[in-house]
């Protein structure tokens, strides 16, 4: 069994992870046979986190103080503690809590597409719109978000829902990081989403002195800015993965008193739509350096039998004869009221065996049939 608890909300990457390793005695002393199983209980936990570790460790539980564990991989593992540890025969099994905290980047998951959702951005004083009456630039940034993704992001795959209008904003306002968890989540699950982006423009406005040159003193066109925010959101458990600002200005080449339109091809072209582009390939790469080396996770959407179905497919990178290990999905709120996700491990290994661009069809190598897997719980590659 593995337990893998989130807490939401959360300000750094460390995250604990409860697991659970296995060592037969044998010929082994107990001494080593604790540490093999605690090695392999790491390893599980390095696994579902998405990271992996390279030190040498040591753990400060009253039975190992002195014993160190090593394992060989990028990060590093903060804390180890043993949390329990049963015999049964010549099996032990020692169960670990360890803080992981991610430090480099080596990617196993390089070659999967993470599903990616871009809603309606909010502007946070509209009246700064005023100017061109571009309201609907909460709506044109992120479609021209969705096509700078489209030209330079080797590892999304992405869907919008530009038109709706979220509750972000309002939550964010309040610092209602359960709720946006929530809210992450059913998006996610809705649009079949791994990962949420909202943003927040927090400034349109002019700077008060024209640009520099007289000339252009003389016509009146002024800088304008673009102040934004944007926030990425793991669909799967709701926690905040990375969130940044922005900021530049450029001349606003248009009339204070024409209507511009913010879809349209001469406001891209313009000095303040080709900052904006600039602006937006930024985003694109940020978005691509926090994601690339995450486990692609999918749900599965139909179970028969020893087959299953998940929304992975062919535009996700997944091919035939890719093996995904299945997560059962755990959720639940502790006592004092904080939300938590969390995943055990099934036994149960699948392979694809039929693709289409959105989905794949997975069946167990040894034709067995499913325990409690249901609609739902993931699949994972890491």
């Amino acid at each position: 069994m593995i337990l893998v608890l989130f807490t939401l909300p959360t300000t750094t990457h460390a995250q604990w992870y409860e697991t659970q390793g296995h060592a037969r005695l044998d010929k082994n002393t107990v001494e080593i046979a604790r540490t093999k199983a605690m090695e392999n209980a790491l390893k599980k936990a390095l696994l579902i986190a998405g990271a992996s570790v390279s030190s040498v460790q040591q753990v400060i539980n009253g039975l190992l103080t002195q014993d160190q564990l090593n394992v060989r991989a990028t990060g590093s593992v903060n804390s180890i503690e043993i949390v329990d540890e049963m015999y049964n025969g010549d099996l032990i099994t020692v169960t670990i809590r360890a803080d992981i905290f991610p430090q480099e980047r080596k990617c196993f998951a390089v070659n999967f597409k993470k599903s990616l959702l871009l809603t309606k951005s909010n502007i946070m004083h509209r009246e700064q719109a005023n100017v061109g009456k571009i309201y609907a630039i909460d709506k044109a940034i992120p479609l021209q978000l969705s096509k700078q993704l489209n030209k330079h992001s080797s590892y999304t795959t992405h869907t919008n829902i530009i038109h709706n209008k979220t509750q972000f904003s309002r939550l964010n306002n309040s610092l209602a990081y359960d709720e946006i968890a929530e809210l992450s989540k059913a998006l996610a699950q809705s649009s079949n989403s791994q990962y949420i982006l909202f943003s927040e423009i927090n400034d349109i406005s002019f700077e008060k002195e024209a640009t520099n040159s007289w000339k252009v003193w003389q016509q009146g066109i002024y800088p304008r800015n673009l102040a934004m925010n944007f926030y990425l959101y793991n669909g799967i458990n709701g926690e905040l993965v990375w969130q940044e600002e922005y900021q530049d200005s450029a001349p606003w080449e248009f009339t204070k008193r024409k209507t511009i339109d913010p879809f349209a091809t001469k406001f891209w072209q313009s000095e303040y739509g080709t900052m904006i582009n600039t602006l937006l390939e930024k985003v694109v790469k940020h978005i691509d350096e926090n994601i690339m080396c995450e486990p692609s996770r999918g749900n599965i959407i139909q179970l028969t039998g020893n087959q299953i179905t998940f929304d992975l497919g062919r535009q996700h990178g997944v091919k035939i004869g890719d093996e995904f290990t299945i997560l059962q999905r755990q959720n639940f709120t502790s006592n004092n009221g904080k939300n938590y996700t969390g995943f055990n491990t099934s036994p149960f290994k699948v392979k694809v065996t039929q693709l289409s661009q959105k989905t794949a069809v997975a069946k167990t190598s040894n034709n067995s049939l499913f325990g409690n897997i249901q609609v739902d719980d993931l699949v994972v590659r890491y």
